[in-house]
């Protein structure tokens, strides 16, 4: 079902009330026993929206998918603005090598070993797979966060792990566009691109797309960082809360404008923030007024990133639909989660084990957990099959959807669960 605002107005404002109610009440639950257990909230958020969808029907799973419909792109963004301000370059600089291998090598080969494995577990063509691969290829920032809160590890540790996940959030998107490239052509958003390629050659127009968007993307979220920076500066809009709410009109703008020339408005919102977070750096002058206006803004888009996290894993627990079917696919969903976490993504770590050694290669290997990007992209295999008409697709995207679910919750839950194990073997940690 293709949901539109007259789709929306059929659910009438109270029920869509109700559901939203429903949807932050589990949000401060799984808060509240995160803080308790010092277990990360992230997987609990998926447990409590299929307990109040499927399980409980508090939310129909209509009114679950007609706001997820609306809430996923828009929750994305608010969480790559945050996590472009938890970034330092400082550290970034010194690790800059092992970081790039992960964003591009280690990246490309998550998706195409998993990718891999899922085609040979469900017999489906290989783009379906490397589709598959794409979606969940990415690590995720919000999870690991609140998780370095708890459990203190070595810095430059944190920094590679959280740094990567940072860059290949939107990179995940980028390259989960590239499949579709391969599986529909026809996609207007990819046109434009495949027809300035001086080649024929579909995989050409692919590598062609995701550097335009890579490169066009960081161009981008510099020119309108520098953009912001000058005008907090020369209107001295550098108070709160006018400092917060100049970044995040022009994150919308620049979002905007990164989708009109067909960039990737995440990666662009996502530079833009690192860039503002980092002004002294880039614009080689600090103040306390700019300081104190990107400490604000820290503080506020983590804040309402934990809105965005709360809205997408509920609503996305709530818009599935428990059948036999579907049990049988997470059944097969969970080998493939775990084949995700113990062989795709230490075997694409394996880049950067003559730069960090064997112990520090062990704890970033088994500590890239998948998150809201993945959960996200999750559901537009269903979305744009329904939109083209394409039956295969949507049957297909039903198991990616799944499947792609469980690897998200059982990394979650995995990762976190062994993370004071691993940093005190491996790190020396306590």
């Amino acid at each position: 079902m293709v949901f539109t605002p007259s789709v929306a107005m059929e659910f009438g404002i109270e029920a869509i009330a109700l559901a939203l109610m429903i949807v932050f009440l589990s949000g401060i639950v799984s808060m509240l026993i995160s803080k308790k257990t010092k277990f990360p909230y992230t997987p609990l958020l998926i447990f409590f929206g299929i307990l109040v969808g499927p399980i409980l029907h508090l939310i129909l799973p209509d009114t679950a998918r007609m706001l997820f419909y609306y809430i996923r792109a828009f929750g994305l963004f608010l969480v790559m603005l945050a996590a472009g301000f938890q970034l330092k370059l400082s550290m970034l600089r010194k690790h800059m090598l092992v970081i790039a291998l992960l964003d591009t090598l280690g990246l490309l080969i998550t998706a195409l070993v998993a990718g891999w494995f899922f085609q040979v577990v469900f017999h489906v063509p290989w783009v379906i797979g490397f589709l598959f691969g794409a979606i969940v290829s990415g690590t995720d920032p919000a999870t690991l966060v609140p998780l370095f809160k708890v459990h203190k590890i070595n810095k430059d540790v944190e920094t590679i792990i959280l740094t990567e996940a940072i860059f290949n959030g939107p990179l995940a998107i980028i390259l989960t566009l590239v499949a579709f490239i391969f599986i529909i052509p026809e996609v207007p958003a990819l046109q434009d691109v495949i027809l300035i390629v001086p080649s024929n050659t579909l995989y050409l127009a692919a590598t062609f797309f995701f550097l335009y968007q890579t490169l066009a993307s960081a161009l981008l979220g510099l020119g309108f960082a520098a953009l912001t920076y000058y005008t907090m500066v020369k209107l001295k809009v550098t108070e709160h809360p006018y400092a917060e709410i100049l970044v995040l009109a022009m994150a919308f703008g620049a979002y905007v404008f990164g989708e009109f020339i067909k960039a990737s408005g995440f990666l662009v919102v996502t530079v833009m923030a690192i860039i503002i977070a980092n002004y002294s750096v880039i614009f080689k002058k600090r103040t306390k007024e700019m300081d104190s206006a990107v400490e604000n803004n820290t503080e506020f888009t983590d804040t309402i990133s934990s809105f965005a996290i709360i809205l997408i894993f509920v609503l996305l627990g709530a818009a599935l639909s428990v059948s036999s079917a579907t049990l049988s696919i997470i059944m097969y969903g969970t080998l493939i989660a775990l084949f995700v976490v113990f062989v795709a993504r230490p075997l694409a770590t394996l880049v950067i084990l003559p730069k960090t050694g064997v112990k520090k290669f062990l704890f970033i290997a088994f500590e890239g957990p998948k998150g809201a990007v993945a959960a996200s992209m999750a559901t537009l295999p269903i979305a744009i099959g329904s939109a083209f008409g394409d039956t295969n697709l949507v049957y297909w995207g039903e198991i990616i959807l799944v499947s792609a679910l469980m690897t998200v919750f059982l990394s979650m839950i995995l990762e976190s669960a062994w993370m004071p194990y691993l940093s005190k073997k491996l790190l020396g940690e306590e």
